[in-house]
């Protein structure tokens, strides 16, 4: 009985896989392997891939992965991605057939990965999740749409005096150590409730330097609606390279969707380096200040993906803040001039201002926003007029006045108001504010109600002003932090309301 059992069991099976084996179709796949001729620097020199594209994900026999750089006749330059020790001339070199590509997806919110997916925090892994090429065509002009909603960092000087809109590229630049990544940070941790999720691209930066990133938007509770792409100094000119490409890709999954991004690139002034570092080793002719000739096109064909779909691609959008270092605070220098053509303005952070502490350092006169009121609150037009017109005042009377031994009552007036603009422009770090609170402060010293006020008690009376309207004036700040106007009535109220919290800090006699 036990042996009829089992014939009848090996027949079902020998049936089963007649049946599978009648679907299948055998053949051959033929697949090129070439070897490595020459290694070094984080280029590696490959023969025999014949049929290799540009911008082809290669892999070498100890699994290390590489992008194809330049195609010659008699062998392929591949910039590699990581640095392993074994590779040598003669491995074996594998062509994959497809384009190099990194994960996207909304499972990489709130993790550090680098552009190849790589989990960089100890998190859990990524698991499996769709992957989009890290080279993409910018979308087309009638795929676009103007450049309308504000994006608000929370930085008053910028949100009145330089509003960045939804979609646009607004350069930071500046020298080193004067606060470019702190103004993007600010913006960052400023989108907690506004729906815009966030990524912080880190190209060649030290990693003690991302970590106090990172810590910033953990202890913030920002990094839920924040992705954090790493490519450290230590890394390979080539994954340095690809890393803002990668993290482009991965913006424009969410912006594909409907949904406001914002990008901050970390900075571009490594990046171009690590292109200009494989140029050279891939014996590409040098330009001007030994870059190659293509310098501009890598940047501007990556920051052309920034925009504002049209409604029939799904209506989202990409704000990028590319940041750029400046030295000895030359801005004519090769590669700011080259990224000041791309974008839609810039923020320059003054040297000069950051070592007199007035943080942040931007300086408003060399800043400028090519987008301006367009995309820029009714409530933030109502202010920023004075407010620019009293601040290129002060700075020209100041100038003035260092020359001149008496000043009249109206010059005198007119410099004291100044200073007051100036002291409400300064903010603390890591210390967004809200439109409402922006607008209550920037209205009043409009007004003149700060002019009391002796300058050290500046920023207490601030808070005072701040925390007085948030109580009293529920309704009008729900209007401003919703984009929408205050009638005439409401704006003497909301003064009345200031003026009534700064009462008692009028300066005293000999002050």
């Amino acid at each position: 009985m036990a042996e009829r059992r089992l014939e009848a069991r090996l027949t079902h099976t020998l049936e089963r896989l007649s049946a599978a084996a009648a679907h299948t179709r055998l053949g051959l796949r033929l697949q090129e392997v070439g070897r490595v001729v020459e290694i070094g620097g984080g280029i590696a020199r490959v023969e025999g891939l014949p049929s290799v594209t540009a911008e082809e994900l290669v892999t070498f026999a100890d699994g290390t992965a590489g992008i194809v750089f330049d195609l010659a006749p008699e062998a392929v330059e591949v910039m590699l991605l990581d640095d392993p020790p074994s590779l040598a001339a003669g491995s074996r070199v594998r062509a994959t057939g497809r384009e190099a590509d990194t994960p996207v997806g909304e499972a990489l919110l709130g993790r550090v990965i680098d552009a190849t997916g790589r989990e960089l925090d100890g998190g859990e892994p990524l698991g499996e999740l769709e992957r989009w090429p890290v080279e993409r065509p910018a979308p087309g002009v009638l795929d676009r749409a103007p450049v309308e909603a504000p994006l608000q960092t929370g930085i008053k000087v910028i949100d009145a005096l330089i509003p960045i809109g939804r979609g646009q590229r607004e350069l930071i630049v500046g020298d080193r150590l004067t606060g470019k990544t702190s103004v993007a940070v600010d913006a960052i941790l400023n989108q907690r409730d506004s729906g815009v999720l966030c990524i912080y691209c880190a190209v060649g930066q030290r990693g003690t330097a991302v970590s106090r990133v990172v810590d910033t938007l953990r202890t913030s509770g920002a990094l839920t609606h924040t992705l954090v792409v790493v490519a450290s100094d230590a890394d390979t000119a080539g994954l340095r390279f690809i890393t803002p490409y990668a993290a482009m890709s991965m913006a424009e999954y969410f912006m594909a969707r409907g949904r406001d991004v914002l990008l901050v690139i970390d900075d571009l002034t490594r990046h171009a380096r690590a292109y200009r570092e494989l140029s050279l080793l891939a014996r590409r002719p040098p330009g001007r200040e030994a870059f190659p000739g293509d310098i501009f096109y890598i940047h501007s064909r990556l920051l052309e993906r920034s925009t504002h779909l049209a409604a029939s691609q799904g209506g989202g959008s990409l704000t990028t803040l590319p940041i750029i270092e400046t030295q000895g605070q030359d801005m004519s220098a090769y590669i700011p001039t080259n990224l000041i053509s791309i974008t839609d303005g810039q923020v320059y952070l003054s040297p000069t201002l950051f070592h007199k502490g007035q943080l942040p350092a931007i300086d408003v006169g060399r800043s400028v926003s090519r987008v301006g009121g367009a995309a820029q609150y009714p409530a933030f037009r109502e202010v920023s007029g004075d407010l620019r017109l009293a601040h290129a005042q002060f700075e020209e009377l100041e100038t003035f006045s260092r020359f001149a031994t008496r000043l009249d009552d109206p010059t005198r007036r007119a410099i004291e108001h100044g200073r007051r603009v100036r002291e409400v422009l300064r903010q603390p770090e890591h210390r967004p504010a809200s439109v409402a609170e922006q607008l209550a402060v920037l209205k009043a010293v409009n007004a003149g109600l700060f002019d009391a006020l002796p300058l050290a008690r500046i920023a207490e009376g601030e808070a005072a002003v701040r925390q007085r309207v948030l109580e009293r004036l529920d309704e009008a700040c729900r209007r401003l932090d919703t984009g929408q106007a205050l009638e005439a009535a409401q704006w003497e109220q909301l003064l009345a309301v200031a003026g009534e919290a700064l009462a008692g800090f009028a300066a005293t006699p000999g002050e």
